[in-house]
């Protein structure tokens, strides 16, 4: 009998963490790690435009994992199942004539799991790290979050030491070097503006110390496997300003209340739940006229 998931509760850990505006400094690197799976590498190459809308993309990304952990248990429904539908149809070849399909619970998990490392990575990076008791209820809160995203029990691990495992394992046995990788360096490497209406001559060099700020996290927060498997360099100088960097996050954020770290996700989650709301309201059938995409067991 199949055990109905639960959205994270107002006050979890992963209520109180995840959506920790920290977090998407690692935004980066995390994007790296998913498209360094050949399945999500293809896809995001052959499915995304990306390359010509990164900030919009970025957008929608951070309005769809807020609304997954602080819509509630309604509004995660909602977003799993319409992401579900999403990734219906990405799917083809690869250019090494491997078939794919984005929602084979394989990639699916590796992306969710990105983001699962990607919460805990942040804080020990920029903040405080999460003592064992937090990692492990964070842990099995995210866990039930895969279980909405469409995953069965048998693909995600049991608990963090099992996570780990199989993080490091991935890591070190999937990853691949890919067009998308290098596709998404650049482009964190050469940002481009974020509204058009910005002039370039300010823009120009903003966006040149923010790209090689990004860049400085991207690599430096990547697996030292990965880094070398890619050829990225990492010196020690480049690990003192990333250092530098943090401490400077660090405490910048300790000034800000707790509740106002999180308040950005929060507020996105309810206006991606009222549009919904709103849409229902205006079309009922659409949101319950048929039954959303499930993963295969596999």
């Amino acid at each position: 009998m199949r055990v109905e998931a639960r959205a994270p509760r107002r006050g979890s850990v992963v209520w109180r963490y995840f959506g920790d505006a920290r977090n998407m400094l690692l935004g980066p690197p995390l994007l790296v790690l998913q498209v360094a799976h050949p399945v999500v590498g293809a896809g995001v190459l052959q499915h995304s435009n990306y390359r010509e809308e990164p900030w919009q993309r970025l957008v929608r990304t951070y309005l769809s994992l807020s609304t997954v952990i602080y819509g509630g248990q309604r509004g995660a429904e909602r977003e799993t199942a319409r992401l579900r539908r999403l990734h219906e149809t990405i799917r083809g070849v690869d250019d090494q004539g491997r078939r794919y399909h984005a929602l084979h619970p394989e990639a699916y998990l590796w992306v969710h799991a990105t983001l699962v490392q990607g919460g805990v990575d942040a804080h020990r990076t920029f903040g405080r790290p999460l003592t064992d008791a937090q990692t492990a209820e964070y842990y099995a809160d995210m866990r039930q979050v895969g279980l909405l995203l469409g995953l069965r029990e048998h693909h995600l691990p049991a608990d963090w030491a099992s996570f780990r495992a199989y993080y490091d394992e991935r890591v070190l046995n999937r990853l691949e070097d890919n067009q998308a990788v290098w596709d998404v360096i650049d482009s964190v490497r050469h940002l481009k503006k974020p509204l058009a209406v910005i002039p370039s001559f300010v823009w120009r060099p903003v966006g040149a110390g923010a790209g090689r700020l990004a860049h400085l996290v991207l690599v430096g927060a990547l697996p030292e496997v990965l880094r070398d498997r890619l050829g990225l360099t990492w010196s020690p100088e480049q690990e003192r300003r990333l250092r530098r960097f943090a401490r400077v996050v660090r405490g910048t954020m300790a000034l800000v209340p707790p509740p106002l770290r999180t308040a950005g996700g929060r507020m996105a989650a309810r206006i991606v739940t009222a549009r919904a709301d709103r849409r229902e309201r205006h079309d009922p059938p659409a949101g319950h006229d048929r039954a959303p995409a499930r993963l295969p067991a596999g």
